[in-house]
């Protein structure tokens, strides 16, 4: 685990190297102490795939570096701990996305292996960014790795399901974007209208699974 300067105010710490359950379990863990017991002027903290962004109040916590050392111990510690199963939302999907045909010639694989392929992991939501409440998802089948697109879509529907790279992820919002869409979802990701802790649908550690639906999604 190492550290290092994300601009004057804020550090980010490298937890693990590389995707897994491990690095997901350790990620899950270290959230949750952060959220438990935040050190002393945190403002925010962001985690990603392998790492997590602080930052912190430099009225609270002038000298960062100083108290580096005894946080790593901390969070170290805490990355060892095993949580409870986490919770596990099931998303209806139709395999009917603008996408869907041009991934499966570019594969090599009929629109139904895509459906079987997207649908038989559960996966694990590493962290939302990008859109408020957008998962991005760890875990695609390697057959289903796909660039992104070379222009982004202006617009993309709220409930597109989508792979890009190496992850897949449900846009929460109506937003552009430049993933593959390959199927949409009715599911709710980000309700504007309620209370912060309500208004998404995943939190980091959670798990999904797909579930393919015929005709309209219920």
């Amino acid at each position: 685990m190492d550290w290092r300067f994300y601009g004057p105010d804020a550090v980010l710490i490298r937890f693990a190297e590389r995707l897994g359950d491990e690095t997901f379990q350790r990620s899950r863990a270290i959230v949750a102490e952060l959220e438990r017991h935040p050190p002393p002027g945190l403002m925010e903290f962001v985690p990603a795939f392998t790492t997590v962004l602080l930052e912190f109040d430099p009225l609270v916590m002038p000298e960062i570096s100083a108290e580096m050392p005894g946080l790593l111990r901390r969070i170290e510690r805490a990355a060892q701990h095993r949580l409870p199963p986490a919770k596990l939302h099931e998303i209806p999907v139709r395999y009917d996305g603008e996408d869907l045909e041009r991934v499966a010639e570019a594969k090599g694989l009929s629109t139904d292996d895509i459906c079987a392929l997207h649908s038989s992991p559960t996966y694990n939501v590493y962290f939302l960014g990008f859109a408020p409440g957008f998962p991005y998802l760890g875990d695609l089948d390697p057959r289903l790795h796909t660039p992104r697109l070379s222009a982004p879509r202006p617009r993309v529907a709220a409930g597109s399901v989508a792979i890009g790279g190496e992850h897949t992820g449900i846009y929460s919002v109506e937003t552009p974007g430049g993933w593959n869409i390959i199927g949409h979802t009715s599911a709710v990701l980000f309700d504007r209208a309620a209370e912060d802790s309500e208004a998404f649908l995943l939190r980091p550690g959670d798990r999904v699974r797909f579930v393919p639906q015929s005709g309209k999604v219920l």
